[in-house]
C-alpha cells in the first residue's frame, strides 16, 4: 500500500501558490431526501476541503430546506443551489457527484420524483460533464448511460444490482471495459478499474462499515476527480480514504464515525503531500 501511495500522491494537482478562488476546483453534490438528508453533509464536507467551491442542491424541497437550516446553525462549507437552478451549476462546476442520500424505488415518499427519471435525464443531458455516481444513483441509473467522464462506486451489493453479477476484480475489469467508465469497487480491498488498468487498495478496517463513510469517500473522490483524471481520482480516493480510517483505527480501535473520517483525512494529505 505504502508504494502504492507514494506513486499515486506524485501524479495528483497540487493547488499553485498564487491560486485564486475557483481555481483549485468546483464541485456540485446532488444528494439526500426527506429520509437520507445528511449523506451529503459528508460529502460537501470532505469535498470542501480540497476544492475551493462546493454547492449542493437536493430534489427534495425539505431536504434543500434542513441545509439551510444547518447552515445557518454552523456548516458554511457549502452553497445551497435550488432544485431549479441545479443545471445551470452543472454546466459552471468541474464535477457532479450525484446519489449520496438519494432513494431507492421501495424508499420513495409521496410527492418524489424517482431517482432513475433525475439520474438518468441529467447524464444523458450532460455527457460531457465529468460525473461521480454513487449511492442511490447506482441502484436506479440506467447503466447504458455511463462513459469515460464517469465514475461509479459501488459496494458488492450495488454492483450486484447494476450489472446483474457478483463483484470480483475480475468482474470490475469486464465492467470498466464494457461500459467505458472508472469503477472503484468498495470492500475490504477496493478494486479500481479502468479499459486498461486495474489496481487493487489494500487497508481499511471494521470502523468503516459505519453509515456515511461511504458518502465520505464519494465526496474524497469527487473532490479530487474536480482537478484531475478519473482513474487517479478513484485510485488516490480509495488510497487517502483507507489510510485515514486506519490511522483513527490506531488511535480508537473502530469507535469512529464518518465525520471522524472527514476530519482526518486533511490531516493525511497533508503528511502525503508533505507539506
Amino acid at each position: 500500500m505504502e508504494k502504492n501511495t507514494t506513486e499515486v500522491m506524485k501524479g495528483l494537482y497540487r493547488s499553485p501558490k498564487d491560486s485564486h478562488k475557483g481555481m483549485n476546483g468546483r464541485l456540485l453534490v446532488i444528494g439526500g431526501s426527506k429520509l437520507f438528508h445528511a449523506s451529503i453533509f459528508w460529502s460537501a464536507d470532505v469535498a470542501s476541503r480540497i476544492v475551493d467551491l462546493v454547492h449542493f442542491s437536493s430534489p427534495s424541497t425539505e431536504n434543500n430546506t434542513l441545509v439551510r437550516k444547518r447552515a445557518k446553525a454552523g456548516f458554511w462549507n457549502g452553497i445551497v443551489v435550488p432544485w431549479e437552478r441545479v443545471e445551470e451549476y452543472i454546466l459552471e462546476d468541474d464535477c457532479i457527484l450525484i446519489g449520496p442520500g438519494m432513494p431507492r424505488k421501495e424508499g420513495l415518499e409521496s410527492g418524489e420524483v424517482p431517482t432513475g427519471e433525475i439520474v438518468d435525464r441529467l447524464l444523458k443531458t450532460f455527457t460531457e460533464k465529468r460525473w461521480v455516481i454513487d449511492g442511490g444513483a447506482l441502484q436506479e441509473m440506467n447503466v447504458e448511460l455511463l462513459n469515460r467522464q464517469m465514475i461509479v462506486t459501488p459496494h458488492a451489493g450495488e454492483f450486484k444490482r447494476m450489472f446483474g453479477t457478483d463483484a470480483s476484480k475480475n468482474a470490475a475489469q469486464i465492467m470498466a471495459n464494457k461500459y467505458h467508465c472508472v469503477v472503484l469497487l468498495k470492500g475490504i480491498t477496493d478494486v479500481v478499474c479502468d479499459e486498461t488498468h486495474c489496481e487493487e487498495i489494500r487497508g481499511g478496517n471494521e470502523g468503516m462499515t459505519k453509515g456515511g463513510t461511504g458518502d465520505v469517500l464519494a465526496g474524497l473522490v469527487a473532490g479530487l476527480y474536480c482537478k484531475n483524471d478519473a482513474f487517479l481520482a478513484a485510485t488516490a480516493g480509495s488510497l487517502i480514504n483507507k489510510k485515514a480510517g486506519d490511522r483513527l483505527f490506531q488511535r480508537v480501535g473502530p469507535f469512529f464515525n464518518a465525520s471522524d473520517l472527514v476530519d482526518e483525512i486533511p490531516l493525511v494529505m497533508k503528511e502525503l503531500f508533505n507539506y
